[in-house]
C-alpha cells in the first residue's frame, strides 16, 4: 500500500533536522550535538505497532536502545532497578543507554511476561497482538544502534528520555511514523530510519533544553563546557592540551577542569583522548585508512605514537581493528531483529 506520508510532514521533517536558533550552544559556531550523531553513526531499525489489551506485560532486552511511543492508551513502564513510569497516550520514551525494561498494562503486574522477540518472531508484519480482553493500548515501539556504542558521549547520556504531553513536533513525527509501520509502502524502510532519526535527536534536545541531569547533554547547557565541546569536535586534530581548552572556553584551567569532570564525568584531556581513537576506529573501518595517514588527522605527530595510543586503548593494533571491523555483521544481524 502507498504510504500517507503527505508533504507537509515530510517538510516538518526538514524542519526539524536543522538546528533552531535556540540551540547554537552560547554562540559556539557549531551544532555539537548534531557532530557527536554523526560520530555515533545512529542506525534505526524498523518500527511496528504494539495492539496490546489488559492486562499485559512485554519485556524488552537485546542489547538495542528502545523507542516507544504511546499512541492510544496508558502503561507502566519499568527499567530494572527503577520505580515504574507511568506512560500516557502522546508520551515519547527514548532509551539510549540500551537497558532493558518491560512495559506493562497498569494492572499487569502478574501478567504473564512476554518476550518482544518472541512477538516479533510469530508475527506476521507490523501489527503485533499480546494481552488479554481488557483496556486497549496501542504504542508504536522501535530501536536503535549507535556505530560507536563506547562513544565518550554515550556514557554521559540518561538512562530515559521521557516526552510528555504530546507536544507538536513529536506529534508530527509519530503520526508520520506510525503510519508508516502499519501501512508500509515502497521506500518505508528508509522513510521510517530518516523519522526515526529525527525523532531521537529531538528528543535529545528535549532533554539538554528541559532536564537537569548531569551528563554529557548536560555539558551542552553550560556556555564555558559547551564551547571548548564544539572546538574539540571542530578539530580533532589540533594539538589541544588542558590549557588551550581552558582558554577557548574562557577559564582558568583548573576551574575549567573541575567544570568539566563535574559536568561531563570525565576529565577533559581523557574525553579528548576517547573522542579520537572513536574517530580513528571510525577511518579504519570506513575509509579503511591506515595508521600512518589517521595519525595527523586525530592529532598524533607519528604513525608509532599513534598505534601506541590506539593499542592501549582498544586492545589490539590499528591494522588488526581494520581487519576485524571488516569482517563483523552483527549490529545489521541485530537491526534486522527489530525489537
Amino acid at each position: 500500500m502507498a504510504t500517507t506520508l503527505d508533504v507537509p510532514a515530510v517538510d516538518y521533517l526538514r524542519c526539524e533536522v536543522q538546528v533552531s536558533s535556540s540551540f547554537v550552544f552560547h554562540g559556539c559556531g557549531m551544532d555539537v550535538l548534531s557532530a557527536v550523531l554523526r560520530e555515533l553513526r545512529l542506525q534505526s531499525a524498523s518500527y511496528r505497532l504494539l495492539r496490546l489489551r489488559a492486562p499485559w506485560r512485554v519485556r524488552f532486552d537485546g542489547g538495542l536502545r528502545g523507542v516507544h511511543v504511546v499512541v492510544e492508551g496508558e502503561c507502566d513502564l519499568t527499567l530494572d532497578g527503577v520505580a515504574p513510569r507511568r506512560l500516557r497516550a502522546g508520551d515519547l520514551v527514548v532509551l539510549p543507554r540500551a537497558d532493558s525494561h518491560t512495559l506493562g498494562s497498569t494492572d499487569g503486574r502478574h501478567a504473564p511476561l512476554v518476550s518482544s522477540l518472541d512477538l516479533v518472531h510469530r508475527a506476521r508484519g507490523a501489527r503485533l497482538t499480546a494481552g488479554g480482553a481488557g483496556a486497549a493500548t496501542n504504542i508504536v515501539c522501535g530501536a536503535f544502534l549507535l556505530g560507536h556504542e563506547d562513544h565518550p558521549a554515550v556514557a554521559g547520556f540518561p538512562r530515559c528520555i521521557h516526552v510528555t504531553g504530546a507536544p507538536p513536533w513529536l506529534t508530527s513525527l509519530t503520526d508520520a511514523l506510525a503510519t508508516e509501520a502499519t501501512e508500509g509502502g515502497p521506500g518505508s524502510e528508509v522513510v521510517m530510519a530518516r523519522l526515526s532519526d529525527a525523532l531521537i535527536t529531538r528528543a535529545l534536545r528535549h532533554h539538554v533544553e528541559t532536564a537537569d541531569e548531569p551528563g554529557w547533554l548536560q555539558g551542552l547547557r553550560d556556555p564555558y563546557i559547551a564551547r571548548a565541546l564544539a572546538a574539540l569536535h571542530a578539530d580533532l586534530a589540533a594539538p589541544w592540551t588542558l590549557e588551550s581548552l581552558a582558554r577557548t572556553a574562557g577559564l582558568s584551567r583548573a576551574a575549567f577542569a573541575a567544570r568539566f569532570a563535574a559536568t561531563v564525568g570525565q576529565t577533559p584531556m581523557k574525553y579528548l583522548y576517547q573522542c579520537r581513537m572513536r574517530h580513528a576506529m571510525t577511518l579504519l573501518t570506513v575509509e579503511r585508512a591506515t595508521a600512518a595517514s589517521i595519525a595527523p588527522r586525530v592529532g598524533y605527530g607519528s604513525e608509532a605514537a599513534f598505534a601506541a595510543a590506539f593499542t592501549r586503548h582498544a586492545g589490539i593494533t590499528p591494522a588488526a581493528y581494520r581487519r576485524r571491523a571488516a569482517s563483523s555483521v552483527e549490529p545489521e544481524r541485530r537491526l534486522e531483529a527489530g525489537l
